[in-house]
């Protein structure tokens, strides 16, 4: 009866790595959406995963602390909850245009996913065999992967129309006309997300059904240690010089990787001539199929080559990439950035792990969500690349990110004594 308890449970976690991925990479398809249905400038347009990813900025602490109290399985409803609450309101947003309730609705969805994620990378880990933990949180995670390619594909065929005004064409409509055509544009996200929502709030109510298996997972001395006061132990963090590099790589390897999928559509519109159905049904789940195939790869070479050397070499090759892609014109230019997604892959887990390494067991809970916390650079990062494009184009806007990739390159080479690392779960 255990075992079929824990199989379940497994599921249903497993379940929540494919939502809350499926939402993260709507992204791309929803800033040139919007962008169109609401008359945005780049810079307006990139505020959508600023709203995404100031929750994951907010919610991590708060959520961490609700289910001290309520448990994994309160916060996990409760985080299902906001994200259909979050979703359902798309419905009224897209009847009245307004991009601020738009920007307030993927803020709730955004808030609901990181009391997910808050839960689900730890609690994954410890239902069943220790032995297959490490194996437990790979494979959920290929459902991250999963949803990353599926996300753009989909909202790709359901959400976007094709139909781009030029200026011309804009300016020979009436009033009347051109409203028409905005509110359509609007609406096409009114069906999807009430799906959405109604997919997430069935998985909550499957969850709070389920009995999940007693967990225990604070050694003596961790809870010794969460006694002392937080802002001791946090100011006590900060000086470890090792832990705020990582928390400063992570923010500019995640800034890095929202600007990189955000505005690629709008990339191969302008420098291509590619439609948005193109782009965004073929060439931008290609891209993300890379990085899930670059993650495995990655985890292979990652046996028979240092992961700080291999860290250096990706980031070596993704700014040489991004230099290529800026001054590059036609499919040529898609293709150099699609290939970035592929040496992005082992990114985030090896910054993550490096970051980490020197803590102890008692303080390294709370040092990982602080480098969590460095998610922050996908609210910064993206509407400083849209002004970039406001004022230049969205060529010349892709060095944003190739500043993030620097970055990495610094943090790496900082690391390169580093002859182990142990590697934990991927964002």
């Amino acid at each position: 009866m255990q075992k079929n308890s824990n199989v379940i449970a497994v599921a249903l976690i497993t379940s929540l790595f494919f939502l809350w991925g499926f939402a993260l990479n709507l992204n791309p398809i929803l800033i040139p959406h919007l962008k169109k249905a609401c008359q945005l400038t780049d810079f307006q347009s990139s505020l959508i995963d600023s709203a995404s990813y100031i929750a994951y900025f907010l919610l991590p602490i708060p959520a961490a602390l609700f289910m001290k109290k309520y448990g994994y399985k309160g916060g996990i409803v409760l985080g299902l909850l906001l994200f259909s609450f979050g979703a359902i309101l798309f419905y009224p947003a897209a009847a009245v245009r307004n991009y601020a309730f738009f920007l307030g609705a993927l803020f709730i969805v955004f808030s609901g996913m990181a009391f997910l994620e808050t839960a689900a990378n730890p609690l994954i880990t410890v239902l069943g065999d220790p032995a297959k933990a490490t194996q437990r949180i790979n494979f959920s995670q290929s459902f991250n992967g999963l949803a990353a390619t599926v996300a753009p594909l989909m909202g790709g065929f359901f959400i976007l129309s094709g139909k781009t005004l030029t200026e011309a064409e804009e300016k020979a409509m009436s009033p009347a006309q051109l409203n028409e055509y905005l509110n359509h544009e609007a609406s096409s996200v009114q069906i999807p997300f009430i799906v959405i929502s109604i997919v997430v709030f069935i998985v909550a109510v499957m969850v709070w059904r389920t009995t999940f298996p007693v967990i225990h997972e604070e050694s003596a001395g961790e809870a010794n240690e969460e006694k002392r006061p937080l802002g001791d132990r946090i100011a006590e963090l900060l000086k470890n010089k090792q832990l705020m590099s990582g928390v400063l790589a992570e923010f500019f390897y995640v800034g890095g990787q929202a600007c990189v999928s955000s505005f690629f559509i709008r990339f191969s519109e302008k420098v291509a001539g590619l439609s948005e159905k193109v782009a965004s049904t073929i060439y931008l789940p290609a891209a993300f199929a890379g990085f899930m195939a670059g993650r495995f790869i990655g985890t292979l070479l990652m046996r028979y080559f240092n992961p700080v050397k291999l860290l250096v070499i990706y980031a070596v090759i993704n700014i040489v990439l991004i230099i290529s892609a800026v001054n590059l014109t036609g499919n040529a230019a898609v293709y150099t950035l699609m290939a970035v997604w592929f040496f992005m892959s082992i990114m985030f887990p090896t910054i993550f792990s490096l970051s980490i390494r020197d803590l102890t067991a008692k303080t390294k809970k709370l040092g990982s969500s602080l480098v969590i916390m460095g998610i922050v650079g996908g609210a910064i990062m993206p509407p400083i690349m849209g002004r970039v494009s406001d004022m230049f184009n969205i060529q010349v806007a892709y060095l944003v990110p190739g500043i993030s990739f620097v970055a990495i390159l610094w943090f790496a080479l900082k690391n390169l004594k580093v002859k182990k690392v142990e590697m934990v779960g991927g964002h």
